[in-house]
């Protein structure tokens, strides 16, 4: 015996994506933005890895920058002047920045780029030292 299952269709289909990245949309705003950056992190071998979904770009479309704690992915889709039917295709600028976590290596990134995915690695050193209580003395 089959089952058969039925997937709900939404009657305007970007809605759901909208929510999915809801979070990230309101995070941090940036002027023109069409939408962020789809991404996901995680801890490896001694590295932060954060990897992004930019599919169709090429790698001179996109600007991984970091600095101050901070990890962001830029890109820019620019749209072909033709004739079309239908466009479902997001253009524009994009972008992303996530917090690094402690320890975080600004010196040492390395980016690649392969199938649509842009994967960004940091590496981790000594986590700071924790902070410090400092003794109050009562004036006299």
């Amino acid at each position: 015996m089959t089952t058969l299952t039925r997937r709900q269709r939404f009657s305007f289909p970007e809605i759901p994506e909208w929510f999915e990245t809801f979070p990230a949309r309101f995070a941090m705003p940036t002027m023109g933005d069409l939408y962020t950056v789809r991404v996901e992190d995680y801890l490896e071998e001694g590295r932060y890895v954060l990897r992004a979904e930019l599919p169709g770009m090429s790698p001179e479309d996109i600007d991984v920058a970091i600095g101050d704690g901070m990890l962001t992915v830029k890109a820019e889709r620019t749209e072909r002047e033709v004739e079309k039917n239908r466009n479902e295709i997001r253009y524009g600028t994009m972008s992303r920045s996530v917090t690094l976590p402690p320890g975080a290596d600004e010196d040492d990134v390395k980016a690649d780029y392969t199938d649509g995915i842009l994967t960004v690695s940091v590496g981790l050193g000594s986590e700071k030292a924790e902070a410090k209580h400092v003794e109050i003395h009562h004036g006299a």
